[in-house]
C-alpha cells in the first residue's frame, strides 16, 4: 500500500522534511488589501512579517477552497497513493478541516482519511512527523490513526504573546478572558490542548513569562518530540532552545521553527515558546 500525507501551510515543518517524507502541502491564504496569497507560494515569511505592522489594513487570512484539496487527493491518486491521510489544524480553531471534508467528498480519487491534529502550528506538524515515520516503518493507515488518537491527548503547544495588538486587531481575542491586559502590558502565556486555548498565566515581562513556559514545559518531560516554535524572534527562541536543552529527546536534533503567516499574523511578531508530544511509559 503506497500511503501519501496531505496537510496544510499551517504544520509549520521545514521544507526539508516535508520533501524527505512526500507530504504535500495545501496553502492558506494571507489577504492583504484586495489582494489574496499562498503562503510559502507567492509571500514569504521574511517579507510578510517586515511589513506586517506597517500594511494600511491588518491582514486577514483565510483557509483555501475545497477545489484546492480535491486537486491535490486527485493528483496524488494519479500519482499512484492506494490512500491519503490529510491532517490538519484543529477543527475547533479553523475551518480548514472542514475544507479538506467537502474536497475529499468531491474528489474522484483512492480513500482519503482525514485526521484533526486538535493543534496548530508545530503541534500538527509533529503529529505530522510521527505518521510519516509510522508510514514508513510500514503500518497500516487504521494503525496510524490509532497511534494518532493517543498522541493527541499527549501534543501541546505552549507560547508567550509577547504583545496583543495583533489579536486585537485580528479580532481573535476575548478581552474577558484577558482583563485589562493590552493595557498592563502583561505577557498572557498560552496553552493549546486538544483543540482548546488557554491562558496559563498573565505576567509583565518577556523573560518571567518565557521562565513560565519553560516550567511548564518541563513538567511534562520526557518528550516524543519537541520543538522551539516563533514569530520573527530568532534571538528568544535561540535562548529557549538553549535553556530547555536537557528537554529535548535524545538522539534528535533541536528543531527551532518559525511560525507561518496564516498563524503569526493573529499572535503578532515576538512570540515564542514550544510544541511537543509527550512520551508516555503505557504508549
Amino acid at each position: 500500500m503506497t500511503i501519501r500525507l496531505v496537510t496544510d501551510s499551517t504544520c509549520d515543518l521545514p521544507l526539508a522534511l516535508l520533501q524527505a517524507h512526500q507530504i504535500t502541502v495545501v496553502p492558506a491564504y494571507v489577504n492583504i488589501g484586495e489582494k489574496s496569497y499562498r503562503e510559502g507560494v507567492e509571500l514569504t515569511r521574511a517579507e510578510f512579517y517586515r511589513n506586517l505592522y506597517h500594511y494600511p489594513v491588518y491582514p486577514t487570512t483565510a483557509v483555501p477552497g475545497p477545489g484546492a484539496f480535491t486537486a491535490v487527493y486527485e493528483q496524488l491518486t494519479a500519482a499512484g497513493a492506494s490512500h491519503i491521510l490529510s491532517i490538519h489544524m484543529a477543527g475547533s480553531l479553523s475551518t480548514m478541516l472542514n475544507a479538506a471534508r467537502l474536497g475529499a467528498e468531491a474528489a474522484q480519487s483512492v480513500p482519503v482519511t482525514l485526521f484533526d491534529s486538535q493543534q496548530i502550528s508545530a503541534g500538527s506538524g509533529l503529529l505530522l512527523l510521527a505518521a510519516a515515520q509510522a508510514i514508513a516503518a510500514g503500518h497500516s493507515v487504521a494503525q496510524i490513526v490509532a497511534m494518532l488518537e493517543t498522541y493527541v491527548t499527549q501534543t501541546y503547544v505552549f507560547g508567550v504573546i509577547e504583545t496583543l495588538e495583533s489579536l486585537r486587531r485580528s479580532g481573535r481575542i476575548n478581552w474577558a478572558a484577558f482583563g485589562l491586559g493590552s493595557l498592563l502590558q502583561i505577557k498572557p502565556v498560552m496553552m493549546i490542548h486538544r483543540g482548546e486555548v488557554s491562558v496559563q498565566a498573565r505576567v509583565r515581562t518577556a523573560r518571567r513569562a518565557r521562565q513560565h513556559v519553560l516550567e511548564l514545559v518541563s513538567a511534562l518531560q520526557p518528550f516524543r518530540y519537541l520543538a522551539v516554535i516563533h514569530v520573527q524572534a530568532p534571538e528568544a527562541a535561540a535562548e529557549l532552545q538553549e535553556v530547555a536543552a536537557a528537554l529535548f529527546p535524545a538522539g534528535q536534533a533541536p528543531m527551532l521553527l518559525e511560525i507561518t503567516p496564516a498563524i503569526g499574523t493573529h499572535l503578532g511578531l515576538g512570540a515564542v515558546g514550544f510544541a511537543g508530544i509527550r512520551l508516555c511509559n503505557d504508549h
